[in-house]
Formats: structure tokens, sequence, C-alpha cells
């Protein structure tokens, strides 16, 4: 019996030290098809795509509230998107004596006229050193070596600079009191009339009814009473001033009316007053001289 209980004891001993063999070894040298799991991290996505981040309980991802995923840090805003600059009608003021106004941009070209020192022009291009501009219903060419240059913020209303643009190409067309109006302040067109000469309520007339279809009276007296009062302290551009003047400054209620200008815009005005239309600034008398302003557009 001794003898039995040995050889058992010596057997489970055996069995003991080849159990635990096998499960340090992981298996025979060489064998690279091992079914133990190895410790590691996980492997990355095979898709490429980042990881889902843990969420912050609301079921979403990410950073909250414009900080940092990562440091927590604020975020600038991200800059203002920069306004765009307002569009400017350019003009030119002669600085010259008797500078010619040419029918074309070069000196073989004809003159068609002579612009006095201190007269304005609006600019619609340049070629060379020629500015072109409008004189009397056709487009003509200053030499840019007797002018200056200014611009004047243009309106958002399109039908506005239409009508400023129709008063352009009437730039030196000669002064008549009493000229024929184009209509008779309700539509009817009269005989008679000419684009060789205005009056300041016939041009004002003119133009707006050319470029926006417009129908104004036939004098500043009756002119004054359409479209809608404007302030002086809110003077657009399109807007028409109404002025008494020497004769009329005396008088009581729209008999003090005498004079119209459209306005640009810094204190210049385009219209026609003794001698032929122009644009040019209102001065300090003729200031004195404000009676309303009226918008028709």
């Amino acid at each position: 019996m001794k003898k039995q209980f040995t050889t058992a004891a010596a057997l489970a001993l055996s069995f003991s030290l080849l159990f635990a063999a096998g499960c340090a070894g992981g298996g025979a040298p060489g064998n690279t098809d091992s079914s133990d799991e190895e410790i590691s991290s996980p492997l990355p996505d095979s898709s490429g795509e980042e990881p889902d981040l843990p969420t912050d309980g609301t079921g979403e991802g990410g950073t909250d509230g414009g900080t940092d995923g990562e440091s927590g840090e604020t975020q600038p805003d991200p800059e203002p998107e920069p306004e765009p600059e307002q569009k400017q009608a350019q003009y030119i003021t002669v600085t010259g004596q008797s500078v010619n106004i040419r029918s074309g941009p070069g000196t073989g070209y004809g003159s068609v006229g002579a612009a006095e020192k201190g007269t304005t022009y609006a600019v619609g291009g340049k070629e060379g050193n020629w500015y072109q501009t409008w004189y009397k219903n056709q487009k003509v060419y200053i030499h840019g070596d007797y002018v200056v240059t200014f611009s004047l913020p243009v309106s958002d209303d399109e039908r506005i600079e239409e009508v400023i643009a129709e008063g352009y190409k009437q730039l030196g067309v000669p002064y008549v009191y009493g000229a024929v109006r184009l209509h008779d302040g309700y539509g009817n067109f009269l005989k008679g009339f000419t684009k060789s000469k205005f009056d300041c309520s016939s041009l004002v007339q003119y133009v707006f009814h050319e470029a926006a279809d417009v129908i104004l009276q036939t004098t500043t007296r009756t002119q004054v009473k359409q479209g809608a009062f404007v302030p002086r302290s809110q003077l657009s551009r399109g807007d028409c001033i109404y002025f008494t003047n020497a004769v009329r400054q005396n008088n009581t209620g729209v008999e003090r009316i005498g004079h119209v200008a459209i306005y640009l815009g810094g204190n210049y005005i385009l219209h026609t007053a003794t001698d032929y239309a122009r644009i040019e600034q209102i001065s300090a008398t003729r200031w004195s001289y404000y009676v309303e302003t009226r918008r028709f557009l």
C-alpha cells in the first residue's frame, strides 16, 4: 500500500507540473497561430475617420459654447464681413480759362465749346488723359491737365441716378426765362418744345419725365405742391430744392418761390439760372433764399 500511494503521488505531481508549464508557455516555440488574446490598445478604425469623442450627456460629442474641445479656451469671434463701399459719382472742375470742350479724346477733334474756369461737369469715363463728359446733349471730352476731380456718393435708387444723368446731358444749354415746357403739367406734350433752351422749372420737369416718367407741373410755384415734404436736415441726392430770389423774397406763401434746383449731395446742385445749365455749390446767398425741399422719387 505504501508503494502504491507513492506512485500515485508521483503521477499527480507530474500532471501538476505539466499543467503549469502549458499555462505559462503560451504555446510551442515558433507557433504564430496562438489563440491566446493579447493585452493591448484597440486598433485604429480602418475607415480612416476619427473615433467618436465622449459625449457630454446631451447626445452630442465635441465642444460646447464656443470653447476649444481640448483646452477649454474660448475661441475668438469671427471677423465681421466688411461693408461694401458706397459707389461714387465722379466730377471734374475746370481750372483753366476757356478750356476747349472737344468732340473726341484728342486735339485733332474739333472744339464744340469752351469751359469757363470753375465750371463743373460729370465724368462718364476717361480715355488717356481725356475726361468724357456731356455738353449740350452730346458726349464731349476735356483734357485732364486743366481740371481737378472730386466725387459724391450715388443714390441706391437707380431712378434718381437716371434723372440726374439726364440732367448731365443738359449742361451748357442756355437759360431762357419762360422756355416752352415739355408738357402742360398733365402729360400733354406742347408744340415748340426744344432741348436747346430751359429755365429752372422746365429743366426739372423735363429730366424727371424723360428719366423716371414723373409728371411735374410747369412752374416752381405749382411744382412745390407736389411730392413729399423733406426737412432741410434730411436733404438727399435727387431731392428738389425750392428757393426765393431777390424779386420774390418779400412775397408770401408759394408766391415767394422763384427757383428750383436738383440736389446732388455735398452742397452741390444741378440747375439753370441766368446763363446756362450747370453744376455748382450752393452759395451762402442762395441758402439765405431757401424755402422748401420736395421729393418726387
